[in-house]
């Protein structure tokens, strides 16, 4: 495919994910506007929708409420100035997979860098056009924020998968670093495929037993959630608007239901923590959502953190399931292919704490969120053992069997005869092969197979009892 196509492509794939995420935020917020207010106020929605949607991108907002405003409802002046930076991460989200689908098209047009570059120089430069047309007195935002945290959000994936598309075939930059990988001695070329292998599989089952953590607190803890919607008064644009904007934070709560399954757990405040050791709740937001959170833990609940370690076995079963001979008989390979992925998994763990905490408000809300360092040492140490078990237990004798069988099919294939009882076919010019010897019962007193038998050997001569009256 031409560069200038793929670069066309990569742009308008760029423009669309862009579009679409301004779009899910400006939508329901003119038309709620509209029914509200009986007009739609552009000066204050579009500053409103820009701020939403850059605060997806990991873009703080530092807030100055109005004295106006303050006096109205009546909050402390000390409350008047704060940072959210606690990202709904449905945009993020939606951004990486626009991102990774972009990336894996231009990688396998064979132009991964003009398409990669293209795709965040496109995105990079709509967000600096929302930042600029939607700044306001309000929620300010550091100018080289708005720049690059979305030029990271987007970059980072589409270039990842751009590489990864083009690793098989590329000649360039890329293929001189897989001609290096290649050259390694042994089965450790298989090394960086087995180990981002091995951690896709682990952060995959951790994010869902996240999500299956969620559905089970939104079931036991339904009736406190809806409490919270009562207690809240809301009208029925009020209804809609906190039901949205909780859709858009669910990433985020999957994030925290991985770090209470690993161990860590996460916090609701400055001086809060729920996890399975125990939950330490103040006085919360009322936000519905947080309805969820439990009163109290119960100690059999330190049993979920074998759910990371199964997932860490799942991953070594695996990559043990998919290694070549090479490398499942190296122990080395072996060794480093559990290291590598439980360094992996750890360090996506706590890229996901990190992009799921941050802070919502004043005072105690400065920080909610798990941590990404205790959530990384807990998945790695977790994963390490779940998958040293697997990679550095012993063959299984079944597993050992079939590996025989190949060897023994591929022998005999190689020699170009059909195997006969599971032993390789041998070819009449080595000199070093026997044909193996009948020792059946009916083979007494005959000559050897090899030999031909003459007229008079056809029948075998009787056995002379007296051969063994010494021995019974």
């Amino acid at each position: 495919m031409h560069r200038l196509l793929v670069a066309l492509l990569a742009a308008f794939d760029a423009s669309v994910v862009a579009v679409v995420g301004i779009v899910v935020v400006l939508a329901p917020l003119t038309v709620l506007w509209v029914l509200g207010m009986g007009a739609t106020d552009w000066a204050a929605l579009w500053p409103a929708t820009a701020s939403v949607w850059l605060l997806g991108h990991f873009v703080a907002l530092d807030v100055h409420l109005p004295a106006q405003y303050l006096a109205a409802a009546g909050i402390p002046d000390a409350a008047a100035s704060f940072t959210v930076s606690l990202a709904p991460l449905a945009f993020a989200a939606f951004a990486v997979w626009g991102a990774a689908r972009s990336g894996l098209r231009a990688g396998r047009s064979g132009a991964p860098w003009v398409g990669a570059a293209s795709g965040t120089a496109t995105f990079t430069i709509l967000a600096a056009a929302v930042w600029f047309t939607g700044r306001n007195a309000i929620a300010g935002m550091a100018p080289w924020q708005a720049v690059l945290s979305p030029l990271l959000v987007f970059g980072v994936p589409v270039a990842v998968c751009a590489i990864w598309a083009a690793w098989p075939s590329d000649h360039g930059v890329i293929g001189r670093a897989r001609e290096l990988i290649d050259d390694l001695p042994g089965a450790w070329p298989d090394l960086p495929a087995l180990a981002l292998r091995g951690a896709a599989i682990v952060l995959t089952a951790l994010i869902g037993l996240g999500s299956a953590a969620v559905l089970a607190a939104l079931v036991l803890r339904g009736d406190q959630i809806v409490a919270l919607y009562q207690a809240g008064n809301f009208d029925a644009i009020g209804l809609v608007l906190v039901s949205l904007a909780q859709l858009l934070y669910v990433p985020t709560l999957l994030v925290w239901g991985l770090s209470f399954v690993a161990g860590p757990g996460f916090s609701v405040g400055v001086g809060t923590a729920v996890s399975p050791a125990g939950t330490q709740l103040g006085v919360v937001p009322g936000i519905p959502a947080l309805g969820t959170l439990p009163e109290s833990t119960s100690p059999w609940l330190l049993v979920m953190v074998l759910l990371p370690i199964a997932a860490g076995a799942l991953a070594g079963a695996a990559l043990r399931a998919g290694m070549r001979d090479a490398a499942a008989g190296d122990l080395g390979v072996r060794a480093a292919a559990a290291a590598s992925t439980a360094l992996l998994s750890a360090g996506g763990a706590a890229l996901l704490a990190w992009a799921a905490s941050g802070a919502f408000g004043p005072d105690r809300l400065a920080r909610l969120g798990p941590q990404p360092g205790p959530v990384a040492l807990a998945v790695g140490v977790e994963v390490l053992i779940g998958a040293a078990i697997v990679l550095l237990g012993p063959e299984p004798r079944g597993a050992s069997a079939a590996a025989l069988s190949d060897t023994v099919a591929r022998t005999a294939s190689a020699s170009g005869e059909p195997a006969r009882d599971g032993a390789p076919a041998m070819h009449a010019g080595d000199e070093n092969v026997t044909e193996p010897l009948d020792l059946g019962p009916a083979s007494f007193g005959r000559a050897p197979a090899s030999a031909p038998l003459s007229e008079d050997d056809t029948e075998t001569a009787p056995i002379d009892p007296g051969l063994f009256d010494d021995r019974f």
